[in-house]
């Protein structure tokens, strides 16, 4: 669907608000509306019980957003949590430098797609893509100068090159998307942390920073975790919790926010297993997104061509948002740098004894980093869909509605009264969603015509309606009305609780 339509359709069901909007707004922080809430509150359970209920040896903690500022001098937050930043001088607009030559080659690889489409169209099931690909000369010029751009970006992003970095957009001709003006300032560093004092100490001596990830809340309290819950390496500590970036350019809805919500585990390994546990989490967390019934062509794996400071192997878990692949989830290798940077800063050991091999490490780490509001935003972009169904007269209409899995669908049944102005049916409709009400969440309406009731409840992805007629009263049965394939049953009022139950919990997915 139309990216426009998804961010309008958010608000007009109460998914995401923007942010103070009666004050006009404020960029890049969003409000989770009512449906919002619970389908991000399914997102996390899902998360923590596939993570932590789910194994024997990963736990869970709940660190402060608030920690020492030594904390972010140890984890190199400080000196090298930066984005690269150039301003146009004619329109005053601010950008990251890496992200105008990506997109540079998001603009090349479109001409790429179209081609291809063409070409797929003109020789219909004789097409064979990979072979296009690799032999058509246009296609191989243009994969050729994303390859020269990203690869020269990523050289220069390692070396902390900004004037490199500023001649590669002079020479990609890269202009401004606001004004089309080609007049650049330097690229500098840009330090994405917000600051602020602890009480009324002024200066450094004051100075605490809201934590731009969740992973070093984990770290300072390894010791902690492993000596008071006895777990023998390997084991994982897992945490769901908000983190603050202060991005040049926040953008793409609730792709990219100063304020978003990230679900971390971090697996200390024997050093040298590293790889091995690499491999397996890289797995594991595919499968879990594939689970949700994403399809296998909206995932794919991306390794990482310019490795972070602290990382011996990375790569993305990259999802097919309406604007491209983009990055989903983190799987990274960050070998022994975190515990260690904390142990020598801090004075204090943060190793294992390994009574297998008799001897003390510090553990290396292989974590999994997942942002929260991302996920809730890549499910709401393949569920929500236009399609043709027959209406109530067997003529064919368009509907809006959200495919979710039904065990994240924020409300999994709604019960409806035939008609709003018979008591009995009114009555009846009470008595079954009191008794449902109970087992899962669920939804009351008797407002509309019935036909528009259902068109809502497909709009907010609500796998079952429960429809309360005439022949309720008659033998206390109800009709069932499946999302998806628009069936519908009787069924006895007895048995809806399961059956809605069954259908909807979190456990189908495991």
């Amino acid at each position: 669907m139309d990216f426009k339509k998804l961010v309008s359709h958010c608000k007009e069901y109460g998914f995401i608000f923007q942010s103070s909007e009666i004050y006009d707004g404020l960029s890049a922080a969003y409000d989770y509306g009512p449906l919002g809430s619970e389908l991000k509150t399914n997102i996390k359970q899902y998360w923590w019980k596939s993570m932590v209920q789910m194994h024997q040896n990963i736990v869970g903690i709940d660190a402060s957003i608030f920690m020492h500022p030594k904390t972010w001098k140890a984890s190199g937050h400080v000196d090298a949590f930066n984005d690269p930043l150039i301003d146009n001088k004619d329109s005053k607009k601010r950008y990251r430098a890496d992200q105008l030559i990506e997109g540079y080659a998001e603009k090349i690889e479109g001409k790429i797609t179209k081609d291809v489409d063409k070409a797929r169209k003109r020789f219909g099931d004789a097409f064979d893509e990979a072979e296009f690909r690799s032999t058509n000369g246009r296609i191989l010029d243009r994969q050729a100068k994303i390859d020269n751009a990203i690869g020269t970006m990523n050289k220069q992003l390692a070396a902390e090159d900004m004037e490199g970095l500023k001649a590669l957009i002079e020479e990609l001709e890269i202009a401004c998307p606001d004004s089309g003006s080609r007049n650049w300032t330097e690229v500098r560093q840009f330090n994405l942390m917000f600051s602020t004092q602890l009480g009324n100490i002024a200066g450094e001596e004051g100075k605490l920073y809201l934590r731009p990830e969740t992973a070093q809340g984990i770290f300072v309290n390894f010791s902690n975790v492993q000596k008071s819950t006895r777990q023998k390496v390997p084991f994982g500590i897992a945490q769901i919790g908000k983190a603050f970036r202060n991005e040049i350019v926040a953008r793409q809805f609730i792709f990219r926010m100063r304020e978003f919500e990230q679900m971390e585990m971090q697996f200390f390994v024997r050093p040298g297993e590293e790889m091995k546990w690499y491999d397996h989490w890289k797995q594991t967390r595919l499968d879990w997104h594939k689970a949700l019934g994403t399809p296998a062509e909206n995932l794919r794996f991306h390794d990482h061509e310019s490795l972070a400071h602290y990382a011996n192997a990375a790569t993305d878990i990259e999802f097919k948002f309406p604007f491209g692949f983009r990055e989903l989830e983190g799987i990274h290798s960050r070998t022994d740098f975190d515990l260690s940077a904390h142990q020598e800063l801090s004075g204090k050991k943060l190793q294992y004894f390994d009574p297998e091999l008799n001897e003390n490490y510090v553990p290396y780490v292989v974590e999994t980093s997942i942002g929260c509001d991302r996920m809730f935003l890549a499910q709401v972009a393949q569920a929500l869909q236009e399609e043709t169904v027959p209406d109530a007269d067997g003529k064919d209409s368009t509907r809006t509605v959200m495919k979710l899995h039904p065990a994240i669908a924020p409300v999994k049944a709604a019960v409806l009264p035939l008609l709003k102005n018979k008591e009995e049916l009114v009555n009846a409709a009470n008595d079954v969603f009191d008794k449902l009400k109970v087992h899962v969440n669920c939804q009351y309406d008797e407002k509309d015509a019935i036909g528009r009731r259902y068109r809502r409840q497909d709009a907010i992805g609500t796998p079952y309606s429960i429809t309360i007629d005439f022949e309720t009263l008659e033998n206390n049965t109800v009709t069932i009305r499946d999302r998806d394939s628009l069936d519908q049953k009787r069924v006895a009022i007895d048995e809806v609780s399961k059956i809605v139950s069954d259908s909807t919990n979190i456990n189908s997915l495991f």
